[in-house]
């Protein structure tokens, strides 16, 4: 039987977009939706705040963030690694 309490983690895969914040950076996502009267694929891009806690991580590079508890308002992301 599961955990109730445990919860699966998300990875998503995206590029670094700012690295101004002291360990932290902004990771924009993009995927493609289907719209569904027309049924053409359009672009969605999302931009997450993830903590980088060495600052190693610069503007550009393709990196994974995985889902994590709060770490302040805004930031409930963690940089995994590099794609």
């Amino acid at each position: 039987m599961d955990n109730p309490k445990i919860k699966i983690k998300r990875k998503l895969k995206g590029v670094i977009v700012s690295d101004k914040m002291q360990k932290t950076v902004v990771v924009s996502i993009t995927r493609l939706k289907k719209h569904p009267k027309y049924k053409k694929f359009y672009k969605i891009t999302n931009r997450f705040k993830a903590h980088d806690e060495k600052n190693e991580y610069k503007v550009g590079e393709r990196v994974i963030i995985q889902e994590t508890r709060p770490i302040s308002k805004e930031k409930h992301w963690r940089v995994a690694g590099r794609v």
